[in-house]
């Protein structure tokens, strides 16, 4: 993850409005609220207009999870999130994100989701929809 980020390049684009109680004492948005635009991203693409990707009786849950922060954020305003699948494994997926405020990347994020039985509490392999669901979300090449 070290190219200039491009949120044009990310297929899964929402947006999160920043609230007065997401800032901290230095007057700018706490870290751990960048967690929160992350998950509005990746609902996004769990959970898109064809349905959640999960199978019956399991789960997605975050099993790493790499964020770098590259500039404040400050309220009021908003922030769009960009979410792209980098790559689809047995039973997980790695996501790619990008936080932008005001057009200006603020954050980007790597993130491996699991897809867990919730009896087991195991993993669980992908569906064969799943993975074909989430190739609609690749990174896209952005040409300058």
């Amino acid at each position: 993850m070290t190219e200039t980020p491009d949120i044009d390049a990310y297929p899964a684009r929402s947006t999160d409005k920043l609230r007065y109680c997401d800032t901290d004492r230095q007057g700018h948005v706490n870290n751990a609220v960048f967690a929160t635009f992350l998950e509005t991203g990746r609902v996004e693409i769990l959970f898109d207009k064809a349905g959640g990707y999960a199978d019956e009786g399991a789960a997605f849950v975050i099993a790493r999870l790499e964020l770098d922060f590259l500039s404040e954020v400050r309220w009021p305003g908003t922030v769009e999130i960009g979410t792209a699948v980098l790559d689809t494994g047995r039973s997980s997926v790695t996501l790619e994100q990008l936080v932008c405020q005001n057009g200006l990347p603020v954050a980007r994020a790597k993130t491996i989701i699991v897809q867990m039985n919730e009896t087991t509490r195991k993993s669980q392999p992908l569906s064969d929809k799943a993975v074909e669901q989430f190739q609609k979300y690749r990174k896209q090449v952005v040409s300058a």
